[in-house]
């Protein structure tokens, strides 16, 4: 998880205004402090769904509920910070780049990357297990 949301991080910056707007060290910084906070996230969200869902019996079994929650609050946690520091704070702000979920207005990068990353980091985790 470290580095895919590191990369991510990095890959999706021009989805926000501090890319044309940030100084080179506010764009280092941003993407370190996003990366340790994805870090939180993810332990946070796993260790809850485990749990809940997983008991002892994960990741041997327990695998689909386990992954099915942590993506599940991985996604409402960011659809709320979105909100929070997007439309509340004013902490970012989507540039043109960014497309938008409509309804939800919320950006879709970092919707998609609460989608993806755990699913691909769970399944890479997984292969350890057997």
């Amino acid at each position: 998880m470290a580095v895919s949301n590191f990369a991510w991080e990095i890959a999706h910056l021009p989805l926000y205004t501090l890319w044309t707007e940030g100084k080179p060290g506010d764009l280092v910084f941003a993407v370190f402090h996003c990366t340790a906070g994805d870090l939180m996230i993810a332990f946070i969200t796993l260790g809850i769904a485990v749990m809940l869902a997983g008991l002892n019996r994960w990741p041997d079994s327990r695998i689909v509920p386990v992954t099915v929650l942590t993506v599940s609050f991985g996604l409402a946690y960011t659809l709320f910070s979105e909100w929070l520091n997007v439309f509340v704070r004013q902490s970012w702000a989507y540039s043109e780049l960014m497309p938008i979920i409509p309804m939800i207005d919320t950006g879709l990068s970092p919707m998609a990357q609460w989608f993806l990353l755990p699913l691909i980091g769970l399944r890479w985790a997984r292969k350890f297990t057997k």
